[in-house]
């Protein structure tokens, strides 16, 4: 974590996230997992882990999760309906880790995830959304596409830098935002 000790002289937090889809539209599909990390600074100068989460989301009564969404992510709506939470929970929940800023937003590929969370915290009005236009963001896409040859998947990252054994790229959110922090 020392690596990112220098980002904290302007931020107060540094949020990692990912989410899982049920397609590619923000303005109509839905997250159905979102999962996050945030880290802080603490007074003794190092980096520690403030709070995590790992939600699944329940779809809205009558829709489903499609078939090639299921094969690429093992996510099923029988896992939505009794492990996932209604969304307004999420967007409380990452509305939470937005809290206390500046804060610094990073994901893989951040366009994508970026707007389907701003989606979600415009459905469910509250200061999520003043807190999340506030926050800066950074793509890890963005920023291994200046240093690395194509191709440039976060699973990409994970083979250059060596990381095989020790983080997963599995098309899961938790596994994503572990991954990233380590690349």
């Amino acid at each position: 974590m020392n690596s990112l000790q220098s980002v904290f002289r302007k931020y107060n937090a540094v949020v990692l996230f990912d989410t899982e889809t049920d397609g590619l539209e923000p303005k109509e599909n839905q997250i159905i997992e979102l999962a996050a990390i945030r880290i802080e600074q603490t007074e003794h100068g190092t980096l520690r882990i403030a709070a995590s989460a790992d939600i699944f989301i329940k779809l809205p009564e009558g829709q489903k999760i499609p078939e090639r969404i299921v094969e690429l992510t093992g996510i099923t709506d029988e896992r939505l309906a009794s492990e996932g939470v209604p969304e307004s929970t999420a967007a409380a929940a990452f509305t939470d880790m937005l809290r206390g800023g500046p804060v610094l937003l990073i994901a893989h590929n951040a366009q994508f995830d970026l707007l389907f969370i701003r989606e979600m915290l415009w459905r469910h009005k509250g200061d999520g959304e003043e807190l999340f236009e506030a926050a800066d963001y950074l793509d890890s896409l963005t920023v291994y596409k200046d240093r690395r040859a194509y191709p440039h998947k976060l699973e990409n990252a994970i083979v250059t830098y060596k990381l095989e054994g020790k983080v997963k790229n599995s098309h899961r959110a938790i596994d994503d935002v572990v991954a990233l922090f380590e690349v």
